[in-house]
């Protein structure tokens, strides 16, 4: 299967050697607006380079499209690949907006052709492991979720465009908070209330925000909480699943979150505490991974984990936590 990658910055080289890497899939052009960054990928890749994003959709022998560039480009880029009758992979957010992943999720309907939303942390060992042990009932009937994700930033970040909300559409919460939401309806399915804050705390981005908290409640009463954060100075990534017969917790991502490990525990009122924990050490392959099941998804005619659909639902508790913020109340979902 030949491939076309649009964007060729940190996230696109990630994509790039995840499609050399298997071996049913070959690269075959990338662009990006910056002309040598497009060039150095490609000489990289060993594939054509372009300062055209447009020559990538026109390709008839491409069969799959990779877009990897600012939010404010996923529509326009995603709907055109979709209607030439190209499977896309999209990174997240799917979009600016619900109103623009939905035009997305539509052409992908259209089209017949597979969309993903690029939900990494789905295929991270540790969350993999959570949900294995969520599937066997270690845990019994879920009680609540609990999530945080927090990043230092870096010097200049309130200059780059994730800063800008035309480019982005939102700040930590539709940047980190899309992932947490995502697992969040991986494990709970949907919600039916949301309530939020945010705030911009630290760096000069108004009105986007660098903190946002959260609170989801589902129809039979389960909650899930997040707090996501641009002011976190230590970065962190914390997930807890508790349930009526025990807990999950999954702390880490590798690299600079942290060695990753996934700990079961189960209840006891009686007994000392203990769990058992998993380290997952080496390289981070969830790239590799997702891209390995987005492919065998094609191959098989089934919807990819993660799919167009759950990158719009996402979009939507992202909104709806925006709302709850803005207007000072809770905001129903249905």
């Amino acid at each position: 299967m030949k491939v076309g990658l649009i964007g060729a910055g940190r996230q696109g080289r990630r994509r790039a050697q995840a499609v050399r890497e298997l071996g049913e899939t070959e690269l075959a052009i990338v662009a990006d607006v910056d002309s040598s960054a497009a060039k150095v990928l490609a000489k990289d890749m060993g594939c054509e380079a372009t300062s055209n994003w447009e020559d990538v959709v026109a390709r008839d022998d491409l069969e799959a499209v990779i877009i990897c560039t600012p939010n404010y480009l996923h529509a326009q880029m995603s709907i055109a690949a979709l209607r030439r009758g190209k499977h896309v992979l999209c990174e997240k957010p799917l979009a600016r907006d619900p109103e623009e992943a939905k035009q997305i999720v539509d052409a992908a309907r259209e089209s017949g052709v597979k969309l993903k939303c690029g939900f990494t942390l789905r295929h991270h060992p540790g969350i993999r492991q959570a949900r294995e042990w969520f599937d066997k009932g270690f845990i019994g009937e879920l009680i609540f979720l609990r999530c945080r994700y927090g990043m230092c930033g870096r010097p200049g970040y309130d200059k780059e465009w994730r800063a800008k909300i035309e480019f982005s559409g939102g700040g930590e919460l539709i940047d980190q908070g899309t992932h947490v939401l995502d697992l969040f309806r991986w494990f709970a399915g949907d919600f039916a209330q949301a309530v939020g804050f945010t705030t911009t705390a630290f760096w000069d981005i108004a009105p986007l925000e660098d903190n946002a908290f959260g609170l989801l409640r589902t129809r039979r009463g389960q909650i899930a909480s997040l707090h996501v954060s641009w002011t976190h100075w230590k970065n962190l990534f914390s997930f807890e699943i508790f349930g009526k017969d025990g807990y999950i917790t999954v702390e880490g991502l590798g690299g600079s979150y942290g060695l990753e490990r996934a700990m079961l525990g189960t209840r006891s009122f009686t007994e000392p505490f203990k769990d058992e924990s998993i380290e997952f050490r080496g390289e981070d392959r969830s790239w590799h991974d997702e891209w390995k099941e987005f492919i065998a998804a094609i191959r098989e005619k089934r919807d990819p984990l993660g799919n167009g659909l759950d990158g719009l639902e996402s979009l939507k508790l992202t909104y709806a936590i925006y709302e709850s913020a803005r207007k000072g109340k809770v905001v129903n979902l249905v």
